[in-house]
């Protein structure tokens, strides 16, 4: 998951009253390490610390079919077969394709098969020396191996003919492993509870006082914690993608980890960040970095041609620009 870490942090106002809650007197937390963020789930109605073991045992389960850098794990076994067929669990299989829908909703735009150029970037390290700006034929050279239509998926069945390919889907996992833990609370009985996976947020119901989640969105650039803006949120989730999270500047340009599968270099328009609403995450992980990479007016137009999905985006000036149908808060 390393491509993907984004930005949202999440600031919980006024969450309740602990006094006046009626199911539980203390909220229970649990957080790991995983998809190279740290996660957290909150549950605010409920002691089922089981549950909350749970969560943490799918973030574990997930990262062995999703991850691309966990040896064995089904992408790591896409990417290593030299272009032989791959058998793959349902769930990563379903996920593929999900990219793949996305990647011909975007024109290519958003590219599940973008690793062999993430790769060589190498913002998921943290040394300052490993950041530099990869020679032009070496990008030009792998920019060949990054057609998403090269990636082959039949029933469980998944190959890349260009032994060269490699797949990442760090631009959606977050996102699907953020619904199927909030379908295991909602199985449980859990009805207010905050799913939070290192950028994408998704929020089980309300808080127990029936008020929505109020959580604020990074704003670009400052430090962490500062809040551009907030938003309320009941059962549903926010993403944010932005520039501002993994990056390096050299002789004085910016240079960041959401690269342009058509130059194999960092997108450069006008945009610092997107936060999608949505009641899928999945779609709001996928949706968050399309329309980053599709700049303000064509993201905006998609946004606005989807139902029940809204979006804040802020470009580079600062300057906030909302959907239609996005909840502004005071």
């Amino acid at each position: 998951m390393k491509k993907k870490i984004f930005t949202l942090f999440f600031i919980l106002l006024l969450i309740c009253n602990l006094n006046g809650c009626q199911k539980n007197t203390v909220p229970i937390t649990k957080t790991g390490f995983y998809f190279d963020t740290v996660i957290s789930i909150t549950i605010y109605d409920s002691s089922k610390e089981y549950a909350l073991e749970h969560c943490l045992e799918l973030a574990t389960h997930y990262e062995h079919l999703f991850s691309p850098t966990l040896e064995g794990s089904d992408v790591w076994n896409i990417n290593h077969a030299a272009g032989a067929p791959v058998l793959v669990d349902a769930e990563t299989a379903f996920l593929i394709k999900k990219a793949l829908y996305y990647a011909e909703l975007t024109d290519g735009l958003l590219n599940p098969s973008i690793a062999p150029l993430s790769s060589l970037w190498n913002f998921s390290s943290s040394a300052a020396d490993d950041h530099t700006i990869p020679d032009s034929k070496e990008i030009s050279e792998r920019l060949m191996h990054t057609a998403y239509q090269g990636i082959l998926v039949e029933d469980l069945t998944v190959r890349l003919p260009d032994g060269q390919s490699s797949i990442d889907l760090g631009c959606i996992a977050k996102g699907y492993i953020a619904d199927k833990m909030k379908e295991y609370l909602l199985a449980e009985q859990v009805e207010s509870a905050l799913i939070n996976l290192g950028g994408n947020v998704l929020a089980v119901g309300t808080k127990p006082d029936t008020t929505p989640f109020l959580i604020g969105i990074q704003k670009p650039f400052a430090e962490s914690g500062i809040a551009e803006t907030t938003v309320s949120i009941s059962n549903s989730s926010a993403v944010t993608s932005g520039i501002y999270e993994r990056y390096f500047e050299e002789k004085g340009v910016l240079y960041h980890h959401i690269l342009d599968p058509q130059t194999g270099y960092p997108v450069d328009n006008e945009l610092a960040s997107v936060t999608i609403l949505s009641a899928s995450s999945t779609d709001g992980d996928a949706l968050s970095t399309s329309c980053l990479l599709l700049g303000l007016e064509d993201g905006m137009a998609l946004i606005e041609s989807l139902p029940d999905i809204e979006a804040l985006f802020i470009t580079k000036d600062g300057s906030l620009h909302y959907t239609s149908g996005f909840p502004k808060h005071d």
